[in-house]
């Protein structure tokens, strides 16, 4: 048999290249508009955002129910003998909790690990425990190693209206730019608790995209940076701006870019652009 198994959720944005790379197992979310209801896929990202500007409620996301991580864990463990899940911050979203209660049937075969943190930056950490598991570490190396991995992982974002984060719940520590600053573009931060935090504002985009490089070089200060993906909604034009200038800035190419799911995006909404580094 073989050793370990990687799985991750849909709302970590990994390109069809690292899954591939990765070895990874997804297991979807789900996006529902009115009666329909999409597995994170199943809409490309352009369908997604242009039916989420169409619309006139938000579209409701629902995580894997604990039966349907359960039926992905007994398949996994007919090949290997251990799994690895990583997740989106339990702060964000109730699935890691879900794993967490179809983990009980499978005890110590199942190791969970909660991103704190979401789209690519979340991403990081599991390319971080596929080069791992390639390397051929044991699980509870692998499992120190990424705790150490999180905090060495910053994830920054800048969104064009706070108007989906608010409908949907997910606003976290941001609500101090509420109310008249609408015109605002908020730079925020996946804080080590696993929720939004306010870290800047701007009031144009460019100026908002110039101060996530900003913030990227102050959280590095002392530390490399040796990965750096960038993600964007429905904001082409903005993410390769972001890219370039981060590439730039830390003399580093990007180890991914792509569009934020409909899962993440449904929260963020067009317009978001943001950026994952990891440092040594």
């Amino acid at each position: 048999m073989k050793k370990i198994a990687l799985v991750t959720d849909s709302t970590a944005d990994l390109t069809e290249e690292i899954i591939k790379d990765c070895n990874v197992h997804i297991i979807p979310l789900k996006v529902r508009f009115g009666e329909q209801e999409f597995i994170d896929g199943e809409l490309t990202s352009e369908d997604f955002y242009r039916r989420l500007m169409e619309e006139k409620t938000l579209p409701q996301t629902s995580q894997p129910t604990p039966e349907e991580f359960s039926r992905l864990y007994s398949k996994l463990l007919e090949e290997y003998q251990e799994v690895i899940s990583v997740h989106i911050s339990s702060a964000l979203s109730g699935t890691f909790n879900a794993a967490n209660i179809a983990k009980e049937k499978f005890k110590e075969k199942i190791h969970l690990v909660d991103s704190k943190t979401i789209s690519l930056g979340a991403g990081l950490m599991v390319m971080e425990v596929a080069r791992n598991i390639k390397e051929g570490h044991d699980t509870q190396w692998i499992l120190e190693n990424v705790k150490k991995a999180r905090k060495n992982i910053e994830t920054l974002f800048t969104l064009n209206t706070m108007e989906y984060l608010q409908k949907g719940g997910r606003i976290g520590k941001v609500q101090g730019f509420m109310g008249s600053l609408l015109n605002i573009k908020p730079i925020i931060r996946v804080g080590d608790d696993g929720i939004y935090h306010s870290y800047g504002k701007a009031h144009s985009q460019k100026k908002a995209l110039d101060n996530v490089v900003q913030a990227c070089q102050d959280l590095a200060k002392g530390r490399k940076a040796i990965r750096l993906v960038v993600v964007h909604g429905a904001a082409q034009k903005a993410g390769v701006y972001l890219k370039e200038a981060l590439e730039y800035a830390f003399q580093l190419p990007t180890t991914a870019f792509t569009q934020v799911g409909p899962v993440i995006g449904v929260h963020t909404g067009p317009g978001t652009v943001g950026a994952g580094i990891e440092f040594e």
